[in-house]
């Protein structure tokens, strides 16, 4: 079996949940052709670098798949007749990576670099105190 990476965008005005079924749908139609999802990573409404099918932001989710290319394909179908997928695009890959994608790391470092910004006010605050002694 190959290795694919599979990143789709979803409509702005569907909620979280209907998200998460029609992910679930794609994995069924995966699992049906004998292939696995290894990871699935829900990296929330983002705004589009540009206005597509009249829509300024975007549900963005990661597949990382363990599939034979006929089950991609038919994932590839779904994709294209189900009208609240804006775009989406299928990379094969050498391996995949369990790590969480760039799209989650730069939403945890936005989260670290307000600790990071809090710790180091309290080193200087501590580097302060250390010379007036």
């Amino acid at each position: 079996m190959s290795f694919y990476e599979t990143v789709f965008v979803a409509r702005q005005e569907l909620s979280a949940a209907q998200v998460e079924a029609m992910a679930a749908h794609l994995t069924e139609v995966l699992t049906q052709g004998k292939g696995d999802v290894t990871k699935t990573e829900f990296c929330g409404l983002r705004t589009l670098a540009y206005s597509i099918k009249k829509n300024r932001k975007g549900h963005y989710v990661l597949f990382n798949i363990d599939a034979p290319p006929q089950a991609v394909m038919e994932m590839e179908r779904q994709m294209r007749l189900n009208e609240d997928i804006l775009r989406f695009l299928t990379l094969k890959v050498d391996k995949l990576d369990p790590e969480p994608s760039h799209l989650m790391q730069s939403k945890q470092n936005r989260d670290r670099r307000y600790e990071v910004f809090e710790e180091r006010e309290t080193y200087e605050t501590i580097v302060d105190e250390g010379e007036r002694e």
